[in-house]
């Protein structure tokens, strides 16, 4: 079965043809490293974001701070293009350091009341889960367990009684890859007069993640996974209507109005998202984020989706087929993302642990999450990687 299929929605898609990207992939990911099924921990980067990180180290080496005002203007070109994926407002956007930091902007700026209650699923990523088991006790965190849930969604909105002040999820599950329906969520959320909260780490890149389509209040995401840049900055989103009333842990020169006015006594709160950035930038990586993100925008969301979801289309329904082996992700294709968790039965030769050191022997990069193997490949991933990986399995089980 031919994981990569002609792709359609190249056809009519305004973004690249399908000669072109091919071309285009070629240039970006040399392909002369491991076989990388790993996207969903830390993605390699394109050859543009390299080469932009290794013209900002030039540039600092010889001009520093000459060239300021070049960086600054590639921070605000980063800002921008995060604010077009989001279908949002560049004023919308702040950059925090990781996706663990801005959840701790909404949990601890959050105007909670004594009694308030979060809910969030119980199968989320520690950063999701242990910001709001912090809060207690003054609020009730309520995990939802969403395993063997045949309508998680459902599920969730049960569980959002007249406490809950936050539903906190993420878009696609870490372990599983199950992608929830934010849509639905959200219009719930809003319908309730509950604050709606997406860690969009695992879905951020190739996934829609309208911000007004889906009601989403706050939104957060590193760049090194699904959006191929580097560790240590994250976008967060918040709705303008939220930034008076989450309340502000930190301070300093880069989030007051006028911030280059080193002289002023006086200070006022920047209105934008900006008022979450208390210091000096991560300028590195906003360079090299930036990058990653033109790369996205170039390509386009929806073809770089179809083709994660071709990818991972395959790699469900071929391990489904193997009497050995039991796939943990949801085969429907709505609940369907860039991870694909499997796990290993009925040989002794075959548990995960062997066949993780069989794969990385081998050159597979992948990971072991819940008991299982997970594979995340990304739109790039070629047919001969999936069928190299596929093989070892068979080998072993």
């Amino acid at each position: 079965m031919d994981p990569t299929p002609e792709h359609r929605q190249n056809r009519d898609h305004p973004y690249v043809a399908k000669a072109a990207l091919d071309q285009l992939i070629a240039s970006e990911f040399p392909g002369d490293g491991p076989i990388y099924l790993n996207h969903a921990a830390v993605a390699p980067w394109p050859r543009r974001t390299a080469d932009a990180v290794k013209r900002f180290a030039e540039q600092a080496l010889s001009e520093a701070a000459w060239v300021y005002p070049e960086w600054l203007a590639t921070e605000t070109e980063l800002r921008t293009r995060a604010a077009r994926l989001l279908g949002a407002q560049a004023a919308d956007i702040a950059f925090a350091k990781n996706t663990s930091e801005a959840l701790s902007f909404v949990a601890y700026g959050f105007p909670w009341s004594d009694g308030d209650a979060v809910v969030f699923p119980q199968e989320e990523f520690p950063s999701n889960r242990i910001v709001w088991e912090s809060l207690a006790p003054r609020v009730a965190a309520r995990p939802v367990r969403l395993t063997g849930e045949r309508d998680p969604e459902a599920a969730l909105i049960k569980a959002c009684d007249h406490k809950v002040r936050l539903l906190a999820v993420s878009s696609v599950q870490y372990i599983t890859g199950l992608r929830l329906d934010l849509s639905r969520l959200g219009a719930a959320c809003h319908r309730a007069g509950i604050a709606f909260c997406v860690d969009a780490i695992q879905g951020l890149g190739y996934l829609p993640h309208g911000v007004d389509e889906c009601h989403i209040d706050f939104l957060m995401a590193d760049g090194h996974k699904w959006l191929l840049g580097p560790e240590g900055l994250a976008l967060f989103y918040c709705r303008d209507q939220w930034r008076d009333r989450l309340v502000l842990h930190e301070f300093g020169w880069h989030m007051v109005d006028g911030a280059g006015d080193f002289d002023r006594i006086d200070w006022r709160i920047a209105d934008s998202a900006q008022r979450f950035e208390c210091g000096s930038p991560n300028m590195m990586g906003a360079q090299a984020l930036n990058a990653s993100l033109s790369l996205i925008e170039e390509i386009g969301v929806p073809v770089i989706g179809a083709r994660v979801l071709e990818r991972t289309g395959y790699l469900i329904d071929t391990l489904a087929r193997l009497s050995r082996v039991t796939v943990m992700s949801d085969p429907m294709i709505k609940r369907r993302s860039g991870i694909v968790t499997f796990v290993p039965r009925g040989s002794s030769q075959c548990t995960s642990d062997a066949l993780f050191s069989a794969l990385v022997d081998r050159r597979v990069f992948c990971a072991k999450r819940g008991g299982g193997i997970r594979l995340s490949p990304h739109f790039y991933t070629t047919t001969t990687d999936l069928e190299t990986a596929i093989n070892i399995i068979i080998s072993m089980c």
